[in-house]
């Protein structure tokens, strides 16, 4: 091979090696160039009322004979069945889920004089569907503290109210998932819109979790006691944007 020969072959390798690697490094920024992406929250909202309501009715007797004390509680317990019923709750939503004996003298770290030996507590639960009747029997709970019923709670925020509870989540879930993704592709066409661009597919999408918040959100006032109530739902979705 003469001397031109072997530069022309050198001339062609390094043509080819220098287009090779052209190619190569194109490759390589077009893998690294970060995708073009829009991220945008949608909010669903929707009034909603409970369904459930759930009211313990806690009483509570004292004394120094445990069958006088007994028999103070079981006519507590006929005053406040007869309460119930008087303001429309049937019997089939009256259920006993407790009673509770406590003897004083019997406790390990008790210390000092005792005034009354026996502690008798009952718990009658309401649960119903009635929600509104639940309601207004409980703004008259003071007629029971009338006829002598001591009520009491182990529950330091709410004392005797009831709780009023939404179960039917799962018949608004897919309508309020599809109204909120809906108003995070309007965000996001709105922002393509406005950067010169087009809303491509979606990229990344989330649902958030499912809220059920008190219509009222006044201090000290929990959700499970309002029964109307606010049920929200936020989903996250990442859009690929194109020219």
């Amino acid at each position: 091979m003469t001397v031109r020969s072997s530069l022309f072959a050198a001339g062609l390798l390094a043509a080819g090696v220098a287009v090779a690697g052209a190619f190569v490094g194109w490759g390589f920024w077009q893998g690294r160039e970060a995708p073009r992406v829009v991220s945008v929250k949608g909010l669903a909202e929707r009034p909603v009322s409970a369904d459930l309501a759930l009211w313990p009715l806690r009483f509570v007797a004292t004394g120094d004979s445990l069958a006088e004390v007994q028999a103070v509680i079981t006519a507590d317990a006929a005053t406040v069945r007869d309460f119930l019923e008087t303001n429309g709750i049937g019997s089939g939503e009256i259920q006993v889920k407790g009673l509770e004996v406590i003897d004083v003298l019997a406790q390990p770290y008790r210390s000092g004089p005792v005034d009354v030996r026996f502690i008798v507590a009952q718990t009658l639960l309401v649960r119903s569907t009635e929600v509104q009747r639940v309601f207004e029997a409980s703004q008259k709970v003071g007629d029971l503290v009338n006829q002598g019923v001591v009520i009491s709670s182990e529950d330091m925020a709410g004392g005797s109210a009831p709780i009023f509870l939404f179960t039917r989540l799962n018949d608004v879930k897919p309508a309020m998932i599809a109204e909120a993704t809906a108003n995070a592709r309007a965000t996001a066409d709105q922002f393509a819109r406005d950067s010169g661009s087009r809303l491509g597919a979606i990229q990344t999408a989330s649902q958030g979790l499912f809220q059920i918040l008190p219509r009222d959100p006044a201090p000290g006032i929990m959700e499970e006691r309002q029964i109307d109530k606010t049920l929200r739902v936020v989903t996250t979705v990442d859009y690929r944007l194109t020219d």
